[in-house]
């Protein structure tokens, strides 16, 4: 009687090898038979069979009939699967027994290790967390409106995502937050992206006439949100990302940082385009 492959595959998920599932799909099929008659019946060569058989007995997927031949009998697929799970758990067990006898002799080796390299390096995830660009990073947005206590300064294109964050931008000019929006240059816009910076621009000017807003001549290297830098460098906090014109931006990441010194230098880079290298009004294209 041949053996399916379906049935194969199956019992392979129990961490059965080839010839292990083979064997075991033939006497769940055929019952009870000798060791011989498992090797005509799937193939499994007469020098493996008998080691094959003995590991499905260590397995407790089957039980061995002793006689002159021995027999092997299956037991009941809700039996191996019990069994299965047992097996996994001891398993378990036996590594878990392992590392608690390791763990004395690991941390007196790596505890001091770890402990020095925290204390002279400060780690990049202290400066820096991530996420998504959409709704994870305007997520992010919204709050630094929600947080700041005095300003709120923002680098964009075209401010494409206002809509999904205008409720906190209400709020906050609501609150007496200072919010000034430092857009690119038209001019350096597909002119899909500029419509969109002239509609949302519009809206801001007749809404909202308590922002401040200038146009940035130049191509700018990052754009993002930032609130209450301080130049003593201890506040502010920030959400950014860098241009990558080759990369869409649902494959991109936005950094977060709470880091006062990042915060101010983004804040000194902010005024300077502010004062030197930018225009009060949207230029005509």
């Amino acid at each position: 009687m041949g053996t399916r492959t379906g049935s194969t595959d199956l019992l392979q998920q129990l961490d059965l090898k080839e010839y292990e599932a083979t064997a075991l799909a033939h006497l769940l099929s055929a019952g009870r038979t000798t060791a011989p008659n498992v090797s005509e019946a799937t193939g499994i060569p007469k020098a493996r069979v008998y080691g094959v058989l003995d590991s499905l007995a260590d397995y407790g997927f089957i039980k061995v009939i002793p006689g002159r031949p021995k027999q092997y009998q299956p037991k009941s697929p809700e039996e191996i699967l019990e069994r299965a799970k047992e097996n996994r758990r001891q398993q378990y067990e036996d590594y878990c027994n392992e590392v608690e006898e390791l763990q004395d002799e690991f941390l007196e080796e790596f505890g001091p290790l770890y402990e020095q390299a925290d204390e002279e390096v400060t780690p990049m995830s202290e400066l820096f967390s991530v996420v998504d660009v959409g709704g994870p990073s305007e997520t992010e947005t919204r709050a630094l409106y929600q947080n700041a206590s005095e300003t709120v300064s923002v680098i964009t294109n075209s401010f494409a995502y206002f809509d999904d964050v205008e409720p906190a931008v209400s709020d906050a000019l609501e609150r007496g937050i200072d919010i000034s929006v430092l857009f690119l240059d038209p001019r350096n816009l597909p002119a899909e992206k500029a419509a969109v910076q002239a509609d949302i621009v519009d809206r801001i000017a007749t809404d909202y006439p308590s922002v401040d807003y200038r146009f940035s001549e130049t191509v700018l290297p990052w754009r993002g949100t930032f609130i209450d830098p301080s130049m003593d460098y201890d506040s502010g906090k920030a959400i950014f990302l860098v241009e990558e014109t080759d990369v869409p931006n649902h494959r991109r990441q936005a950094a977060i940082t709470e880091n006062g010194s990042f915060v101010a230098g983004m804040k000194r880079y902010f005024d300077l385009i502010w004062e030197y290298e930018s225009l009060e009004t949207r230029p005509s294209i």
